[in-house]
């Protein structure tokens, strides 16, 4: 039989109102005072303020505020703080729904136990359900050593999200204070990398146990610091100076994306002025090898301060970024002249092939830009396995089924002429300049070798060489005969490019692909 609910007089209604409203001050007070003083001591912002930084203003709904962990052992049932050392929630970014999780280090150093894992997996669960990217701020001691396999457990929860919402949800980590031990795998996990230049570190073992186990003292800034991870290892994709100006960076790198894998990206038009593409011509040196700016060319052709770099510290020999032709946002990947003369070794091939995954899996379309004299050779090159990672590139470009469009600036020789983007890898629309080479070598060393004797024999080998190298360029080394085979689409003038990817953007924007039926590939990782 229904009853009517229990009504509450105005007493036990003042008390309820009363509690959750101090729960919920509580709840706002992290570690104390001194805590947060301390956080602002070291350069840091509290969770919150990383937050207020982030989420639109008056848009940020918390959850799970007063979850409490449920560890006894350790004398831990006489302290449980709110919220268990992270903030979640969700909000809009630019007005666009986001979900976020900030480590706060005030409390329990922000380490991750039981109750504090489950908070980060509810809201990385709400995302994938509901179509939305989510952004983590971390900053935490790491495991909670209190709470032993617990903690473990938790971590595994964590990655197998990250790795189930791969492809689905645009995912972004933001490192701003320490990252270490199991925790540096969700990050790495996930899709961007963000890190302060100053106050954020990264590692497996820090520098105490790298002592203990090999007697090699580094600090922290040296075993893991931004600095590494942006130059050496590769892992982070951008970096701020600043808390504040990191924060910046996730949020214009947010308006490249869309919200999910069945979402097209968000269209920003620029009304500025376009840049002069009669510029371009200029731009290319006469001599095959004189070194150039890809960089400009990029700039040039996009819309007007559009190319949003990515890892541009690392493997500067390959350049990769967002840029928008006609407010439509595009992948970028071009070789990079001004380093090691544009050559492909095996960071060069991991950097580029990963973001091409990346845009084929968030129908983003990859505009290739190509000046390639070959792979990088020597024996540091194929010790460290440059078949493999090269077999990465080739792999992502063919497995990529969104539009694809590649433009040969100057040169594209031998096997990386097939690996950047060329048709024979599935590229829907190939352009070329009209000054472009492509031939499986540059032309003096082919007429070295395909004439080693009348040059051994020649009484003047320097003018015989001059005049093979000549007629090899004429014959081979230009756009025509790739043109006559079908290999390229169209050879362009250099002032014509941004129109004709243009016109092949909006062409290809129906593009139906499909790759056979199968569970996965088998990338070679």
């Amino acid at each position: 039989m229904y009853q009517n609910p229990k009504k509450f007089t105005e007493s036990e209604r003042s008390k309820q109102d009363k509690r959750l409203s101090e729960l919920r001050d509580k709840s706002k007070e992290g570690g104390g005072e001194k805590r947060k003083q301390n956080q602002h001591d070291k350069g840091k912002l509290t969770a919150r303020e990383r937050i207020e930084l982030l989420i639109d203003e008056s848009s940020f709904v918390e959850i799970d505020a007063f979850v409490v962990h449920q560890n006894e052992k350790f004398n831990m049932s006489e302290n449980k703080p709110l919220g268990d050392g992270v903030i979640t929630g969700y909000g809009t970014i630019a007005g666009r729904p986001v979900f976020v999780y900030s480590q706060d280090f005030t409390i329990f150093g922000g380490s991750l136990g039981r109750a504090q894992a489950t908070k980060i997996c509810k809201v990385m669960d709400l995302a994938v359900k509901t179509g939305c990217p989510v952004i983590g701020l971390l900053d935490s001691g790491g495991a909670r050593i209190q709470e032993g396999v617990d903690s473990l457990a938790g971590y595994g929860d964590i990655f197998f999200r990250n790795t189930q919402a791969s492809g689905v949800i645009p995912q972004i980590s933001i490192i701003l204070g320490p990252c270490a031990g199991g925790a540096v795998y969700s990050p790495s996990l996930t899709d961007f990398i963000l890190m302060n230049r100053t106050n954020s570190f990264m590692f497996v073992t820090g520098p105490e146990v790298v002592k203990a186990v090999t007697g090699e003292e580094v600090s922290f800034y040296d075993l893991g610091g931004s600095d590494v991870h942006s130059t050496l290892t590769g892992i982070c994709h951008l970096v701020g100076d600043t808390e504040e100006e990191t924060i910046d960076l996730s949020k214009k790198l947010l308006s490249y994306l869309p919200a999910n894998n069945l979402d097209d990206p968000p269209i920003e038009l620029n009304e500025s002025e376009e840049n002069n593409q009669l510029e371009l011509a200029d731009l290319i040196p006469k001599e095959e090898n004189e070194p150039y700016d890809m960089k400009r060319v990029i700039e040039i052709i996009a819309d007007t301060d559009s190319f949003f770099e990515l890892q541009d510290e690392w493997s500067k020999n390959i350049v990769v970024g967002f840029a928008r032709m006609n407010g439509i946002t595009v992948g970028i990947i071009a070789n990079q002249p001004l380093y090691l003369g544009g050559a492909i070794d095996y960071h060069a091939a991991d950097k580029a092939s990963r973001l091409i995954r990346f845009c084929d899996s968030f129908n983003i379309p990859i505009l290739t830009f190509v000046d390639v004299p070959g792979f990088m050779p020597g024996l540091k090159q194929e010790h460290e396995g440059i078949i493999r990672h090269g077999a990465k590139l080739l792999y992502a470009y063919s497995e990529a089924t969104v539009p694809k469009i590649s433009v040969i600036i100057r040169k594209a020789y031998g096997g990386a002429y097939i690996v950047m983007s060329s048709k024979h890898l599935g590229t829907d629309i190939n352009l070329a300049w009209s000054t472009a080479e492509i031939a499986v070598m540059g032309a003096e060393g082919a007429a070295r070798i395909l004439h080693r004797k009348k040059l051994k024999e020649a009484e003047d080998p320097e003018k015989v060489l001059a005049d093979f190298t000549q007629q090899f360029k004429d014959e081979f080394a230009n756009p025509y005969q790739a043109a006559e085979k079908g290999y390229v689409d169209k050879v362009i003038f250099p002032e014509e490019t941004r129109r004709e990817i243009a016109v092949a953007l909006h062409l290809l924007q129906n593009k139906r692909d499909h790759l056979p039926r199968r569970k996965h590939g088998i990338s070679p990782v």
